[in-house]
């Protein structure tokens, strides 16, 4: 007991300086205990062909940045370095698409491609060696979608395109690095000739299984019991108290007659005495499926590789294994639900030590929301990490969802484009084409069910006439992230639109799953307003040619402007300026940051906006000038929209130009840390290098220029978050220093 007290008081001494190492391609899979950790200097993105205007044109389909060539429709053009994790095709439409990695064309397709009309059953990508299941699946195992969890490397630039238009629809997670990030290996271009791994193939392929480390292994433990969960009441399941620890399974057995009872139960998890649970979730939608109704007597309801729901002839057995760290203390607890007391549940709980400091590794959180009536015109919110447990900044990674889009079997909502918004930005990071894209299908996954590694559609029927049951209309998805995990260190805000304009009326539950420390990893350091006097003035703003400042009134992409005539988004008023040779300003950093992300806004409305970024000390009297890299917008506020008509798979690509009145966006670059640590100001100098693509071949002359409203500085920092004299302590950041924390007393 003596050494444990020891351990506690000094454990928080052992903070380390560096941050940890960031599991890169397919190191993201094999190192997947390694889930919960910082991703420190990471940022993920979600592009896709989303209807620009708001609105669900042709399903989202076929709006594309620009056009190369007939056959080449452009819609993801990156500057890199970075990887591309995930990719998601509506069925075989758009194939044969091009991987362009570096400046070298590689062709990937799907073997419906030779003859669409008459789809291959059991189709597959091709190169099928370098596309293997279950890094990647097709329409007829997913039931409407072409997925691929392969990594795509590329040291400089990525660019996908579309052979065909019809139908070409898609989304696409990738990562990009500040440079100097400690990757468990360097990134490594995609060749188009080397399989995955045999090992990562077979680690994935367990899915369904018991994947985590067994009893005796590495000071793993394990404790099972069986109790009563009286009806509206808690019943404390298992704790643990006295050192630092990681859960590793967590696993409950019910008879099947009490399958539906125990979905309803809430399963609370509190971690270090917390004042509120972090885990606080009904029990089967924690688990990825929306209600314990098995209609057609699977083995699996849901078998993925983080979350099982199997079913033998007596009971149904529940298994989570995303790992969940703690830094003092566990408590487990199971809530009754009106009805009868639930009898003999079984529980099982492995678990063991956990070497990673505390600013390291980050709490599992599960964060439910009930939508009983989806507001017009609004996002469903499933995440605000702001208003969570006390609230403040909070520094992890958002990593998948669990949810129930309607009770009454109506998919008519599966419309609804995912938006993800991290850090502070208004533009979302991250825009999905639709909900059951999201969970891994195309055409409401044809109304059946489904259930693969990291996505699926695990109840539901197909329509409110061939449900069995009033459980059986109960449809819901899920969606987990690992090598595409979306890291953020501020904040992070999970939104879901519902129905295709945010018209439906279904009726929502939403689980979000994210793991956080109550402390920041990435602080807002400084900040230009450009065309503002005396903000210029104070960065030393210089800019040769720069425009005057103007105004400019518009949106950002936050859905519809307006619904059944009521303006949901009212435009507002900004300034800035444009250049065409290059702008010079000053910002604050933090001297002990790990890299920085610039942020700028911007006018959308210039086409393909490039710029080097040169850094240089802003103290030094001679400033030594040196490259940061590349800063590259794709596309503009016009798009190309090409959808074939007459449902013609072969029709030749439109040139229809599309303008949204969406022109205010915000976007990153990212700093190498050998530019900007121990400064504690630096110089920056954006030189605009213009990109001449026209929208189409023959097309009219790109709209060019650098925009520039507004420039932020964030400093990535290691999360000042440790557990002193029995409480937790987290002190960066503004939200953080003026409300405590609710550590564990």
């Amino acid at each position: 007991m003596k050494a444990t007290l020891i351990l506690l008081l000094l454990w928080p001494a052992m903070l380390l300086a560096d941050p940890p190492v960031v599991p890169a391609g397919l190191d993201a899979y094999r190192m997947w205990d390694r889930w919960p950790l910082q991703r420190i200097g990471v940022r993920a993105y979600m592009r896709s062909t989303y209807d620009r205007t708001g609105g669900n044109e042709t399903a989202d389909a076929s709006h594309f940045l620009y056009q190369l060539a007939p056959d080449k429709n452009i819609t993801l053009d990156i500057a890199g370095p970075g990887i591309l994790y995930f990719v998601r095709y509506n069925h075989w439409h758009g194939s044969p698409w091009h991987y362009e990695v570096d400046g070298t064309d590689h062709i990937v397709q799907e073997s419906s491609t030779a003859d669409p009309l008459h789809p291959v059953e059991n189709s597959t990508f091709l190169p099928l060696q370098l596309f293997p299941s279950p890094l990647a699946f097709t329409w007829s195992m997913t039931r409407g979608a072409d997925l691929s969890w392969i990594p795509i490397g590329f040291e400089k630039t990525f660019r996908m395109g579309y052979s065909r238009t019809f139908y070409g629809t898609g989304y696409y997670i990738y990562h990009q690095f500040v440079k100097g990030t400690k990757l468990s290996h360097p990134i490594q271009p995609w060749d188009a000739a080397t399989p995955p791994a045999q090992d990562v193939l077979d680690l994935l392929a367990k899915a369904g299984s018991d994947i985590a480390p067994r009893a005796g292994a590495s000071g793993i433990q394990q404790k099972s019991g069986k109790i009563t969960i009286p009806r509206r009441e808690s019943t404390v399941v298992w704790t643990k108290s006295g050192s630092p620890g990681v859960v590793r399974a967590l696993e409950f057995s019910v008879s099947r007659d009490q399958a539906i009872e125990f979905s309803r139960a809430r399963l609370r998890i509190t971690w270090d005495d917390r004042a509120t649970p972090s885990v606080d979730a009904p029990v089967s939608l924690f688990y990825g499926a929306g209600i314990l109704y098995n209609r057609d007597n699977r083995e699996y309801l849901v078998k993925s590789f983080p979350m099982v729901i199997r079913y033998d002839e007596s009971k149904v057995h529940l298994s989570c294994y995303l790992p969940m760290p703690f830094f003092r203390s566990a408590r487990v607890e199971l809530v009754g639900v009106d009805g009868a007391d639930l009898k003999d549940v079984e529980w099982s709980i492995r678990f063991g030590p956990l070497k990673d400091p505390a600013n390291h590794s980050s709490y599992l959180h599960a964060t439910y929301r009930d939508h009983p009536s989806p507001e017009v015109g609004k996002d469903v919110e499933l995440l605000d990490t702001r208003q969570v447990e006390g609230g403040g900044d909070w520094s992890g990674q958002f990593i998948g969802t669990s949810f129930i889009f309607s009770h009454d079997a109506i998919l008519r909502t599966l419309e609804g484009d995912p938006r993800f918004f991290f850090d502070d930005s208004l533009t979302p990071q991250a825009q999905g084409t639709g909900t059951e894209e999201w969970g891994g299908g195309g055409d409401y996954w044809g109304g059946l069910n489904m259930t693969l590694p990291f996505a699926g559609h695990p109840v539901g029927a197909k329509t409110p006439q061939e449900a069995k049951s009033p459980e059986d209309k109960i449809e819901s998805a899920y969606r987990f992230l690992l090598a595409d995990a979306m890291p953020f260190g501020k904040n992070a805000v999970i939104h879901l639109e519902h129905g295709g304009t945010n018209e439906s009326k279904e009726h929502y539950e939403t689980v979000a799953y994210w793991y956080g420390l109550p402390a920041p990893s990435l602080i807002r350091t400084d900040e230009l307003s450009v065309g503002d006097e005396a903000s210029e003035r104070q960065h030393n703003y210089v800019s040769p040619d720069a425009s005057k400042p103007y105004e400019i009134e518009s949106r950002y992409e936050w859905g519809p402007d307006t619904i059944n005539g009521v303006e949901i988004f009212p435009a507002t008023k900004d300034h800035g300026r444009t250049t065409t040779t290059r702008s010079e300003f000053t910002l604050k950093i933090e001297p002990k940051n790990l890299g920085v992300m610039l942020r700028r806004k911007l006018d959308y409305s210039f086409q393909n906006q490039r710029a080097e970024v040169f850094i240089a000390d802003a103290a030094s009297s001679k400033p030594v000038w040196r490259s940061a890299g590349i800063w590259y917008l794709a596309g503009s506020n016009t798009c190309v929209y090409s959808y074939p008509p007459n449902r013609n798979e072969l029709g030749a690509s439109e040139h229809v130009l599309q303008t949204s009145n969406r022109r205010f966006r915000d976007d990153e670059f990212l700093v190498p840390r050998e530019l900007t640590r121990g400064r504690s100001a630096i110089r920056v100098r954006v030189q605009f290098t213009p990109v001449q693509i026209p929208l189409y071949p023959g097309g009219p002359a790109p709209n060019l220029g650098w925009s520039e409203m507004r420039y932020s500085a964030y400093s990535y920092v290691l999360p000042e978050f440790s557990l002193q004299a029995g409480r937790a302590s987290a002190s960066r950041g503004s939200a953080s220093k003026s409300k405590a924390r609710n550590g564990a007393e």
